[in-house]
């Protein structure tokens, strides 16, 4: 079946696209093309419309990830970024952006931040900036939606997002929670996350590793710290409480709703993390409530395996018995957000 996507622009504070003979029988897939402190990049596809979840790398590059995943910028209808980190936006992919009228998705103090690069003006100009607030639930399609969620981190300000897609006719759908950096676990993002069928969250470091490294003292403090990143040991404990969240909500309505589907783990450090090491700490925080949920491991180098989100009964979200986030290791730091950013 064909698709046509007509863009309409209600406001600055709605998106909505009409995917006019839409199905839900497409897959919808989530594909990270690249992850890490050299560039970001995410494909989300649902309801035939593609978003990129930030756009941290230069087009050609972006262009040969999207071709080693089997697509093209024609499956990209909006850029959603996160924060303003120079890893999740690039000068020359703006402009990019503008030459195939594209539209790119950020809150306000990321457009004003973005106003000093040359390159997002003449966005501006061509009415393709978009803006989102806080807590705001963004309407892609009449079927696929997403919530931003402000989560703490040394760009302030930077937001994960649970994103929905569900069918009203048969009332079938799927949930994913996307948080990529994260200076430490929060009951607020905790919350936004319960009983999503997909997780990708950040696995940032080994804390031995990085106390151990040759980096400078200011740099391990900074993502140590309560705005910095998350360790392995965070994201598994936030992992853990999602998937008992989503077990225990399947469990209650629908056998057919098997709780977390997939993990997807990102932005793994170069220096300070393995992906042995990540895999290991996100095998244990699914290993009692979903120990068959497919693992995928990103990468900066390569395009990751896409996760297929299953549309399934939508059912309300049951609050895990405990969620005991670690402490973070070290306060902020004072000027933390004019040292340069590195993972």
């Amino acid at each position: 079946m064909g698709r046509c996507c007509e863009k309409r622009v209600h406001s600055t504070h709605q998106i909505l696209y009409d995917c006019r003979m839409s199905t839900m029988n497409s897959p919808s897939l989530l594909t990270v093309l690249a992850s890490g402190s050299a560039g970001n990049a995410s494909l989300l596809e649902a309801d035939h419309f593609g978003l990129l979840i930030d756009c941290g790398l230069r087009p050609q590059y972006l262009t040969e990830r999207l071709a080693a995943a089997g697509r093209s910028w024609d499956h990209v209808h909006a850029v959603l970024l996160t924060h303003t980190h120079s890893d999740h936006w690039n000068r020359y992919t703006l402009a990019h952006l503008r030459r195939r009228n594209i539209p790119l998705i950020a809150h306000p103090h990321h457009h004003a931040a973005m106003t000093r690069c040359e390159e997002h003006e003449p966005l501006r100009r061509a009415q393709l900036t978009r803006e989102f607030s806080d807590d705001q639930v963004i309407t892609l399609t009449p079927q696929f939606t997403a919530q931003a969620v402000a989560v703490p981190h040394d760009s302030d300000p930077t937001f994960a997002f649970r994103f929905e897609s569900r069918d009203p006719t048969t009332g079938l759908g799927w949930s994913l929670g996307f948080a990529s950096d994260v200076g430490h676990p929060t009951a607020a993002l905790l919350t936004a996350f319960l009983g999503v069928d997909a997780l990708a969250i950040e696995y940032n470091h080994d804390v031995p590793l990085q106390k151990a490294s040759r980096r400078p003292r200011f740099l391990i403090d900074r993502v140590l710290g309560a705005y910095g990143h998350l360790s392995n040991q965070q994201a598994s404990e936030l992992t853990a409480a999602i998937a008992q969240s989503s077990s225990a909500s399947s469990a209650s309505h629908s056998p057919s709703a098997s709780g977390l589907m997939g993990l997807v783990q990102l932005h793994l450090s170069r220096e300070c993390n393995h992906p042995e090491l990540a895999q290991a700490a996100g095998r244990e925080a699914l290993r009692h409530h979903a120990p068959s949920a497919q693992l995928i491991t990103a990468s900066q180098h390569r395009v990751a395996p896409s996760l297929t989100l299953i549309a399934r009964p939508r059912i309300p979200p049951t609050l895990p018995e405990s969620f005991p986030p670690s402490s973070p290791v070290q306060p902020r730091l004072p000027g933390m957000d004019a040292e340069p950013h590195l993972a």
